[in-house]
C-alpha cells in the first residue's frame, strides 16, 4: 500500500473542520493551524496534529490547502514573513479554497512556480452541508498536472470537481457561481416576503414552487431556514459581501457592469450594518420583514 501524502490544512472554519474529518477518516496524516487552538481541539481528539504557525504545518507537507477570510489573509499567509511560499518543500501542492481573487491567484503561481511548488485556486461550493456530506463542488484553476495528482485527495470531500484551466480560472469560476447565488438570493427572499403578505401557507406554497422552473439550491436549503428564523451560517454575510465585491471589481477590470450583484451587495451592506454579519446569508430575508 502506497504511503498517503503528508497535508497541511491552514483555516478550520465552518467548512475546513468537516474537510479535515474527511480527510482524517480516510487515513491521511493531516497538521492543522487556526488562530484559536480551541476550535480545533475536535479535530485534535480525531488524529489531527497541531501546528503553532501556518509555517509549521507546511513545511513538512507534501499538499497545503488553505481556507482562510480574505483575500489579505490569503496574501499574508502565503506570502508573508514565515508564509507558506518561504517554507513549502519542493515539489509541493498548495491549494488555496478560500473564495479570492483570480488576480492574486496568478500572483501566488508565479511566486510558487519560481520555487519548484505546484499553486492551485480551488474553490468550493456547497456550504457546510456539501462539506459535512462530502458533496462539494470544487472548481479548480493552475496546471493541469498538479491536479491530476491532487484529484485523489480531492474526491474525499468534493462530488463534483472541475479542472478550469491556467491559475485565477478556479477563482473566476467561484464569482460565477457566487454571481448566480447573489442575485438568486433576492428572489427567494421577495418571494417569500409576498407569500407572507398575501397570507398563504408557505409550507405548500414552498412545496409548488421548489421543483418547477423557479427551482434552486438556495430556495430548497435556505428557505425552510427564512421561514424558521434559522439564521446559523453555513456561509457568513460578512464573507459573502466580500466575495461580491470581489466580483464587481473584476467584472469592472473587464468593462463589465453588473447591476444585479451590485444591488444584492448594497442589501447586504444594510444587514452589515445592523449587526447581522455573522449571519447566515439567509439573512438576507430580514431585509425584508423586519
Amino acid at each position: 500500500m502506497l504511503q498517503k501524502e503528508k497535508i497541511g490544512f491552514i483555516g478550520t472554519g465552518v467548512m475546513g473542520a468537516s474537510i479535515v474529518k474527511h480527510l482524517l477518516a480516510s487515513q491521511y496524516d493531516v497538521t492543522v493551524y487556526t488562530r484559536t487552538k480551541e476550535k480545533a481541539q475536535s479535530l485534535i481528539d480525531l488524529g489531527a496534529k497541531w501546528a503553532q504557525t501556518p509555517a509549521e504545518a507546511s513545511k513538512e507537507a507534501d499538499i497545503v490547502f488553505t481556507m482562510v477570510g480574505f483575500p489579505q489573509d490569503v496574501e499574508d499567509v502565503y506570502c508573508g514573513e514565515n508564509g507558506i511560499l518561504q517554507v513549502a518543500k519542493q515539489g509541493a501542492i498548495v491549494v488555496d479554497m478560500t473564495t479570492s481573487e483570480p488576480t492574486l491567484a496568478k500572483k501566488i503561481y508565479a511566486l510558487a512556480m519560481e520555487k519548484g511548488i505546484s499553486s492551485l485556486d480551488a474553490p468550493v461550493s456547497g456550504g457546510d452541508i456539501g462539506a459535512q456530506n462530502g458533496t462539494l463542488s470544487i472548481m479548480v484553476g493552475g496546471d493541469q498536472e498538479a491536479f491530476d495528482k491532487l484529484l485523489p485527495v480531492l474526491e474525499n470531500f468534493g462530488s463534483n470537481i472541475v479542472y478550469q484551466g491556467e491559475a485565477g480560472s478556479g477563482q473566476h469560476t467561484k464569482m460565477c457561481n457566487q454571481l448566480l447565488i447573489a442575485t438568486n438570493m433576492i428572489g427567494v427572499c421577495e418571494a417569500i416576503s409576498y407569500g407572507l403578505k398575501a397570507g398563504l401557507d408557505l409550507d405548500k406554497v414552498m412545496q409548488s414552487i421548489s421543483t418547477g422552473a423557479a427551482g434552486s439550491w438556495s430556495l430548497s436549503n435556505l428557505g425552510p431556514k427564512m421561514l424558521n428564523g434559522n439564521y446559523d451560517p453555513g456561509f457568513y454575510i460578512k464573507h459573502f459581501i466580500k466575495d461580491m465585491k470581489i466580483a464587481i471589481d473584476e467584472a469592472e477590470r473587464m468593462d463589465l457592469n453588473l447591476p444585479g450583484v451590485k444591488l444584492s451587495k448594497e442589501l447586504y451592506n444594510t444587514l452589515l450594518e445592523r449587526g447581522f454579519g455573522d449571519y447566515g446569508t439567509q439573512g438576507l430575508i430580514k431585509y425584508y420583514i423586519d
